[in-house]
């Protein structure tokens, strides 16, 4: 390790209270988001601006995302990564709770959210840590879709008829490219990785109103241009575990994501990555060993490693689930 200062990164959560959220953040990661009266997402690691992450430990708390990557460039995020976004962070990771249905939205490709947004795409996908009986989510059309008949079920007040409706359990998996109508589901409790982006086109809200009795915004003339048409395809992967190995559940162009379900020590070599990589934890708890040195992991909490930082060994007393994403 070339660069003594730093060393596996935890971050202070940023709660977000939303119209839809519930108390699973508390209930089960036993995260107190008070004094909000509800938690639908939990930011863990963030460089969208306004809603930065700061260090939460170390000789580096209370420094932000961007400060630490202009500090350690390519030794925190990886050369090729630094090349390409500087001092932008690319990922961004969450836990949802969806106590009420979300909105259905799409999110804009890079293309289209650089020209209107000045802002990266959002592809993203999603793990269910969490489901109560009978919860489902909404992933793609059902069925071949043409933009004009997209506007006409639109204005029929049909849309809910041509949107893939799919159960959703623990362990499963869901890849959402950008440009995906989606939604989640009521009862979900899950991670997401995604693109660094906040921008959501949101296409319909069960006439839902805030407490002020509003009804929330929708977006859907920016929406139209921003959605793929093209016939679904199942991204969904039921949990495939093979206990102390890797089993990938994404491969893109933006991250790559395996997960990991050990019990016993585990050792991974990122020799060839030259990335940052995160760890998320959605079961369990254990230790990041590291040149003499460990990092305490448990569930709903994440980790950044550095770039420098190659070879570690995931230990447990008992049982550690972990997501491991990184830019490939």
């Amino acid at each position: 390790m070339s660069n003594p200062n730093l060393y596996p990164l935890k971050f202070d959560t940023i709660f977000k209270e939303k119209l839809w959220g519930g108390t699973k953040i508390k209930d089960i990661l036993g995260k107190d988001f008070s004094p909000l009266s509800n938690c639908g997402e939990t930011w863990e690691i963030s460089g969208v601006k306004g809603d930065l992450s700061k260090v939460s430990d170390g000789t580096l708390a209370g420094k932000t995302l961007p400060e630490l990557i202009e500090l350690y460039k390519g030794d925190l995020v990886g050369n090729q990564v630094y090349e390409q976004f500087g001092n932008e962070f690319p990922l961004l990771i969450k836990f949802i709770d969806a106590a009420q249905d979300l909105s259905i939205q799409v999110h804009p490709n890079d293309e289209l959210a650089k020209a209107r947004h000045n802002s990266l795409g959002k592809t993203e996908m999603w793990y269910i840590f969490q489901a109560d009986q009978g919860s489902h989510l909404i992933n793609g059309f059902n069925q071949p879709i043409t933009k004009e008949d997209y506007i006409a079920h639109l204005e029929n007040d049909t849309l809910l008829n041509i949107l893939n409706k799919q159960e959703a359990q623990e362990g499963d998996t869901f890849f959402i490219p950008a440009g995906r109508v989606h939604t989640i589901g009521k009862g979900l409790l899950l991670a997401e990785i995604q693109q660094t982006s906040d921008v959501t086109y949101r296409i319909h809200d069960f006439d839902r109103k805030d407490d002020q009795g509003n009804k929330r915004q929708l977006h859907t003339e920016e929406a139209i241009d921003a959605i793929d048409y093209k016939s679904f395809t199942d991204d969904k992967k039921p949990s495939k575990a093979v206990i102390n190995e890797a089993v990938q559940l994404a491969q893109s162009a933006y991250f790559e994501t395996n997960y990991l379900h050990c019990t016993t020590e585990l050792k991974r070599d990122h020799e060839n990555l030259d990335s940052f990589v995160i760890y998320i934890c959605v079961g369990g708890e254990g230790e990041i060993a590291y040149a003499g040195s460990s990092a305490k992991i448990c569930m709903g909490s994440a980790i950044l490693l550095p770039r420098i930082i190659k070879n570690i060994s995931i230990q447990t007393n008992f049982e550690v689930k972990l997501l491991e994403t990184y830019v490939p």
